[in-house]
C-alpha cells in the first residue's frame, strides 16, 4: 500500500517566519524559552547563553561501534529531567556553530526531542558562535532545578533496519536519501565503524551541506532545493528516508525536508550505514 504524503508547500522564509521554530535567529528574544546547550561541558563553562542547561551531544548517541543508536528512553528521560526540561514550553537547541557538520548534532537532538514528545522546538541558526558576538555570555556550570517528565517515543519519524530492508528489497515504497559526501556514496570512502563502503540500493545522494549558506555554518536553504525535495516526495508518493553513516548528517536532511520543506512523515534511519553494514547487509556503489 502506498503511504500518501500530505505536503505543505511553503517557502523557507515562510516557515522560519513563525513565532518559534524551526530556526531561531541569534538576535531573537529568548524570554520564556528553555535553552538546551548540547556542547561539551568545558565549552559550556567557558561561556553560554544565560539560563541555558547543558546536556552534551554524546548523551544522545550510541556506543562507538554504533554511534547512531537511539538512547534508551529511560536514560534520555533522566538526562532531560536533570536539565530541568518540561514538554509544555518551547525548547531552543544550541550547538557550537563551527560548520555544516556541527549542525547535524543540533538536528539529531531536535529529531530526538520531537520523537520523545516535545512539540515546540527550534535550533539556533549559526549556533553559539553566531549568538556570542552581539551578546554577553555567562560562565561556569549550570544547576537547573530537575523536572519530572515522562517521555513516550513516537516512531513516526524513524525507520529501523527491518524497514529499510523492505525498501531495498522493493517490498515497501520509499525514497532513500543519502546525506553523505559523494565519496561515501560512491564507496570510495567509509566511516571507521562501517564494515563496508557503499550506499543503499536505489538511494539518491543529497549532500547535507546543500542547505547551508556557502562557506558558513548558517542554514539558508535555497528555494530550488526546497522545491526539489518537495517534488521528489510528491512524484514518488511515498515516504522520504534519510540516512548517512551514523544518523548525524542524515538528521540535517531530515530537518530540511521535514521542518523546512514541510514534507510530512520524513523518516530518519538513526543507525544508518554503520548499523546496516554491522548486520551484514549488502551495499552498492552509488552513482554507477
Amino acid at each position: 500500500m502506498r503511504h500518501i504524503l500530505a505536503l505543505v508547500f511553503m517557502s523557507f522564509s515562510a516557515v522560519s517566519a513563525g513565532a518559534f521554530g524551526p530556526l531561531t535567529e541569534p538576535d531573537a528574544d529568548l524570554a520564556g524559552i528553555q535553552i538546551l546547550d548540547i556542547r561539551g561541558a568545558e565549552d559550556f563553562a567557558a561561556g553560554h547563553i544565560p539560563g541555558a542547561a547543558n546536556t552534551p551531544y554524546g548523551l544522545y548517541r550510541g556506543p562507538k561501534d554504533n554511534p547512531g543508536r537511539v538512547p534508551d528512553l529511560a536514560a534520555l528521560e533522566a538526562v532531560l529531567s536533570t536539565a530541568g526540561l518540561v514538554q509544555d514550553q518551547p525548547v531552543l537547541v544550541v550547538h557550537q556553530g563551527k560548520n555544516a557538520t556541527d549542525f547535524g548534532s543540533a538536528a539529531r537532538v531536535y529529531w530526538t526531542l520531537k520523537s520523545a514528545g516535545f512539540a515546540s522546538l527550534s535550533i539556533l541558526n549559526g549556533g553559539f558562535d553566531a549568538w556570542a558576538p552581539g551578546n554577553t555570555p555567562v560562565t561556569g556550570a549550570s544547576t537547573p532545578e530537575p523536572s519530572n517528565i515522562t517521555l513516550s517515543w513516537s516512531g513516526k519519524w524513524m525507520i529501523d533496519a527491518e524497514g529499510v530492508e523492505s525498501v531495498v528489497a522493493g517490498e515497501s515504497e520509499a525514497v532513500l536519501l543519502d546525506a553523505r559526501p559523494e565519496a561515501f556514496f560512491k564507496g570510495e570512502q567509509k566511516h571507521g565503524a562501517a564494515r563496508e563502503a557503499g550506499t543503499l540500493a536505489g538511494a539518491l545522494n543529497i549532500v547535507h551541506s546543500t542547505w547551508f549558506q556557502s562557506g558558513t555554518p548558517r542554514v539558508d536553504a535555497p528555494d530550488d532545493m526546497i522545491t526539489q525535495i518537495q517534488t521528489i516526495a510528491a512524484d514518488a508518493n511515498a515516504p522520504l528516508v534519510s540516512f548517512c553513516n551514523t544518523g548525524h548528517w542524515a538528521a540535517t536532511n531530515w530537518f530540511a525536508a521535514s521542518e523546512l520543506a514541510g514534507v510530512e512523515g520524513v523518516k530518519l534511519y538513526p543507525e544508518s550505514m554503520v548499523g546496516w553494514t554491522g548486520l551484514g547487509n549488502a551495499v552498492v556503489r552509488g552513482g554507477n
